[in-house]
């Protein structure tokens, strides 16, 4: 077979299929040349642990104030607001920041994950000021390109452009229209017991397709899985006469996770472990047993508390004497796979808009890495660097389990956007995909209201994080939030009082 210049791009495939479990290498297919460069470690234990193995513990050689499961944002959090206590965090990438992660090509970052945050959220606005980062503000309404066309201000009065026949638009106005008069604040509780797709009926097919778009990129669901009360209010900010008041940093909510570790690394390098993996967290009396893998040995220490900042999917196999209903609620909650591809180009190709959404490809939208600083004086764009956000079906998870088939997916995210617009058909020097298998939990009907509020409730001596405590939307806000919650709980429990119990389930 002959060659072609796509022949010479350099892939990256990087990530994990199973939250903080990198790939194993002895499951990667032989490819032809070129082959990807894979970044990872053995994730058998992540499986073992899956699957339910239990581990012979050995007994503990070590003793802390707490325990951090997970160093994504909120694990971070946990550590930065414990620091006057004896803590161990326990992460299991090679790395800090989970699914709010930088990545750097040649100087520039660009974002792994998590993207932007908003000024109405203030537990992640403002602790981002705490730690020295000041957020920087995008200054920009959402845009779709749809039929080759850029529709700037897609809900604003980017509807009297879309490239649509009259009834189509006036569908969609129509929608919009609805949308806003409904009072969200009266019928909360209803709204976050039904899907949305209830209020699609009737308009055009375009409408829904936009929704099915949008909504996996940014809580994993279609219309058919996602709350109502969710999408309507991401509808009534995005269409409203206020420009979003979205902050950020290039290389996206990465940037708040790597300053964390900034500071806690020179302080606290003997109390941060990157690479251990956790197996068992076994609650006793008056402390409990936490046993990780480190390398090839197995260690556990003993604890007065113990705080996981991991997804629930992992929570409920890990923690021992977990209470039925809290188990059950746990795994209820539902993840999306969702690899996120970066399309690294030494010229300009896409400057127009920063989040920019594209129904009908193999992924939904992208941003670009370098928005906030694009104008800002003496700067020079040394390269366009382009992420794309490509949420998948929960049944193809297994698509991201090979090294083939995860850089196929890359190829078909590169294939589809050089047919976006005239003057897409670039080549990239380097396309990186970062694979996640459970990355976005879903915000289906009750999650809010009465799944989430019992996977958090605290243990005598546990207590949980993570962004899936929170609903109704993954956000780093929440996995801040979580992080706060869950540190209280746990002083208040250090400080010899009984653990703090929640009431019923949210408002």
């Amino acid at each position: 077979m002959s060659t072609n210049r796509r022949d010479f791009i350099k892939y990256v495939v990087a990530g994990s299929i199973a939250a903080r479990c990198p790939v194993d290498l002895s499951l990667l297919a032989a490819e032809t040349a070129p082959r990807p460069e894979v970044d990872g470690e053995d994730n058998r234990i992540c499986h073992q642990v899956r699957d339910g193995k239990i581990f012979t513990l050995p007994p503990a050689t070590a003793r802390h104030d707490i325990v951090i499961v997970g160093g994504g944002v909120s694990g971070l959090t946990a550590a930065y607001l414990l620091q006057s206590h004896d803590f161990l965090l326990l992460e299991k990438e090679p790395h800090w920041g989970g699914n709010a992660y930088l990545m750097e090509h040649d100087g520039s970052a660009f974002a792994t994950g998590s993207a932007f945050l908003t000024k109405s959220e203030p537990a992640a606005f403002n602790f981002a000021k705490e730690i020295g980062l000041e957020p920087l503000p995008v200054q920009d309404r959402d845009a779709t390109i749809i039929q080759g066309e850029w529709i700037p201000n897609t809900w604003t009065d980017g509807l009297d452009r879309l490239p649509y026949p009259p009834t189509v638009r006036e569908g969609f106005k129509k929608f919009k229209k609805e949308i806003l008069a409904i009072d969200v604040v009266n019928r909360g509780k209803e709204l976050d017991n039904v899907p949305f797709s209830n209020f699609l009926k009737g308009y055009p097919v375009e409408v829904k397709q936009w929704w099915d778009n949008y909504g996996p990129s940014n809580w994993g669901a279609t219309s058919e899985n996602t709350a109502a009360r969710l999408a309507i209010d991401e509808l009534q900010d995005i269409g409203s006469d206020t420009v979003p008041d979205f902050y950020t940093w290039p290389g996206g909510l990465g940037a708040m996770s790597k300053r964390l570790a900034e500071i806690l690394l020179p302080k606290f390098a003997d109390r941060m472990q990157a690479g251990a993996t956790t197996v068992a967290v076994v609650p006793g009396k008056k402390e409990v047993q936490v046993t990780y893998m480190q390398g090839a040995e197995l260690k556990t220490v003993a604890v007065k508390a113990v705080i996981m900042a991991t997804p629930k999917f992992i929570t409920r196999r890990i923690v021992q004497g977990l209470p039925e209903k809290q188990s059950d609620a746990m795994h209820q909650i539902r993840y999306i796979p969702y690899p996120v591809v970066n399309l690294i180009f030494d010229k300009p190709v896409f400057n127009k808009s920063y989040d920019t959404w594209c129904p009908g490809n193999t992924f939904t939208d992208f941003i670009v890495a370098d928005w906030v600083v694009r104008n800002q004086p003496g700067y020079q764009q040394k390269y366009n660097i382009l992420t794309c956000y490509a949420p998948m079906k929960e049944e193809d998870r297994g698509y991201l389990l090979t090294e083939g088939s995860t850089r196929k997916i890359a190829a078909n995210v590169l294939r589809d956007f050089q047919k976006l617009f005239p003057g897409s058909n670039v080549d990239p020097v380097e396309v990186h995909i970062y694979r996640r298998g459970h990355a976005l939990y879903m915000s289906t009907p009750g999650l809010y209201t009465t799944i989430q509020p019992l996977a958090r409730e605290p243990m005598d001596r546990v207590f949980f994080a993570n962004t899936d405590s929170e609903g109704p939307e993954s956000t780093t806000n929440k996995g801040i939030v979580a992080a706060r919650r869950a540190v209280k709980e746990a002083e208040h429990r250090l400080a010899g009082k009984p653990a703090l119990k929640h009431a019923g389930v949210a408002g």
